[in-house]
């Protein structure tokens, strides 16, 4: 099955570029999906269009507030999408902003610098990292941040889901879920959790473990 791959805010396609040559050497095929457009419905749009394209079924992954779009994707492609992976993130509820965390200026969220993520987020990343980062940074247009939720099919609940955990671990992630702190993955029907010794974004720290963790499901 092909896998769909979804970055959180501010990455652009490139985000995976170390772990998409790892795909290829364990035999399977993947699609990173850029972010697209200036509204919510236009990168819902792309990662469709994607899933679509797979032939068969796809895994769809999402990163940080983009696992939102891949559980969209199960929401809308219930019969097209094998699994959904959620790396650091938890999927928005349906009539909620899709990722309304930072200032807006000019009409897009500018990447906020480093502060918000100083500690287990960045521990990882060295100043190298951090200006390639930075270099790469894609502004998200208001459209995309503030757009709104919207999840319309319980068939998404039957889609089985695998939270892979890097800055928190898969006890705090299970505590939060049975708490009632995520609403939508409480009532997944089928939901396991990986661990990945790494920071909030793996795929530059980490892409031949989280390959192994991805392929593998």
């Amino acid at each position: 099955m092909t896998i769909v791959l979804l970055g959180g805010l501010w990455l652009d396609g490139s985000a995976w570029r170390e772990v998409v040559p790892e795909f290829e050497r364990r035999g399977r095929a993947s699609v990173p999906v850029p972010p697209k457009g200036l509204t919510l419905t236009d990168q819902i749009d792309a990662v469709l269009a994607a899933v679509d394209a797979a032939p068969g079924k796809a895994v769809v992954v999402g990163h940080s507030a983009a696992c939102t779009l891949a559980w969209i994707a199960a929401d809308r492609r219930p019969e097209k999408v094998a699994k959904v992976a959620l790396i650091g993130g938890f999927p928005t509820e349906d009539g909620k902003p899709y990722a309304d965390f930072f200032e807006v200026k000019d009409g897009v969220m500018p990447f906020p610098g480093w502060e918000p993520f100083e500690g287990p987020d960045a521990q990882d990343l060295d100043d190298r990292a951090r200006k390639d980062f930075e270099a790469a940074a894609v502004a998200v247009p208001e459209g995309v941040a503030r757009g709104t939720v919207r999840l319309t099919d319980e068939r998404r609940f039957d889609v089985p889901v695998v939270l892979v955990c890097p800055e928190f671990s898969p006890a705090q992630a299970r505590e939060w879920v049975e708490a009632g702190d995520v609403p939508e993955l409480a009532r997944v029907k089928h939901l396991d959790y990986v661990d990945i010794d790494s920071g909030h974004w793996p795929m530059f720290t980490r892409p031949r473990e989280l390959a192994e963790i991805l392929t593998a499901l």
